[in-house]
């Protein structure tokens, strides 16, 4: 088996969260803005779906200081994420054409939060952290005023609401989840390409969950729309809060029980069987198609490779 070291079987990205949240400092203005001001307090600074870091020589950091954070042009309203060993911890968004600024600079880089993950640009264990900061950086970005009314929000609670000063309605962070699936059939199971997708990257099938509806029934009527399949025995396995932009990845496996794919071309490129000899090719890079595994960040990569290379 090809190991990732960044990423082991069953250790993928945004999964351990060193912070602790703090609830309890969220009201508390007088105490955040205090704790903005330690020397020990750090930032993580997101531009749309991209992360600024501090280079220094051959080093590269993604927790800023504030005032490096403001020195790159950071909007200078914090989104409080926590603490981590007594530091305060923050999230910032940047304006676009403060970011656009930095681009080519030697001392600061704009860098894809999908490539800082998937390359270990930082460490896996700061990862969650940074997720934190770039789903609520996205939140207020896009909840800038008020769905009933249409008064110009403000942040709130350490950034974790928005309040309208007209109508008082209130405003909270969301999380939109995502069932993604493992189907199999006996030595056998379903993956499925989008046309968005790597060359030869086959993947998990995925969909989001329904109002009114359990994760179970969730992941038996994406498979029957996507696939055609109609599946049963749906067992949860782990799940992955992924900031794009702030989804939570259920992971489950299912049996299948029809096996003749009728592709929803909306939705798919493609989708067919595979062998588990296949999947084992597909992680050892020797598939003689070229076919791969999603990379070790997402959750797929381990629903797949701990079926291939788990008991047969």
């Amino acid at each position: 088996m090809t190991q990732d070291t960044l990423f082991p079987l069953g250790e993928f990205g945004f999964l351990i969260n060193p912070l602790d949240r703090a609830a309890h400092l969220r009201d508390d203005e007088e105490k955040l803005f205090a704790l903005e001001g330690k020397s020990n307090s750090r930032a993580f600074v997101i531009h749309r779906d991209s992360l600024l870091l501090k280079q220094d020589g051959d080093t590269v950091r993604a927790a800023l200081t504030i005032r490096e954070a403001l020195g790159f042009g950071a909007n200078p309203g914090t989104i409080f994420l926590g603490l981590r060993d007594g530091a305060p911890y923050f999230g910032m968004g940047i304006p676009p054409a403060a970011a656009e600024k930095l681009i080519g600079r030697n001392d600061v880089l704009v860098e894809p939060l999908r490539n800082v993950a998937s390359q270990g640009i930082v460490p896996p264990s700061e990862l969650s952290a940074i997720a934190t900061a770039k789903s609520m950086v996205h939140f207020h970005q896009r909840h800038g005023f008020c769905s009933n009314c249409g008064s110009k929000t403000q942040m709130a609670q350490g950034g974790w609401k928005r309040e309208c000063p007209n109508c008082k309605t209130e405003t909270f962070p969301r999380t939109d989840p995502v069932v993604i699936m493992l189907v199999t059939d006996g030595d056998r199971c379903l993956l499925g390409r989008q046309k968005q997708f790597l060359k030869g990257m086959w993947s998990c099938l995925a969909g989001f969950v329904e109002p009114a509806e359990t994760i179970e029934d969730a992941v038996r009527r994406e498979i029957l729309e996507e696939a055609g399949i109609e599946c049963a025995d749906v067992h949860y396995y782990k799940a992955q809060p992924w900031p794009y932009p702030y989804s939570l990845m259920i992971g489950c496996t299912a049996r299948a029980v029809t096996t003749d794919i009728r592709i929803d071309r909306n939705e798919l490129e493609d989708a067919r069987w595979f062998t588990r000899d296949d999947v084992i090719a597909m992680f050892n890079n020797t598939h003689a198609d070229g076919f791969r595994s999603p990379n070790g960040i997402a959750i797929a990569h381990h629903l797949l490779g701990e079926w291939a290379f788990g008991s047969k």
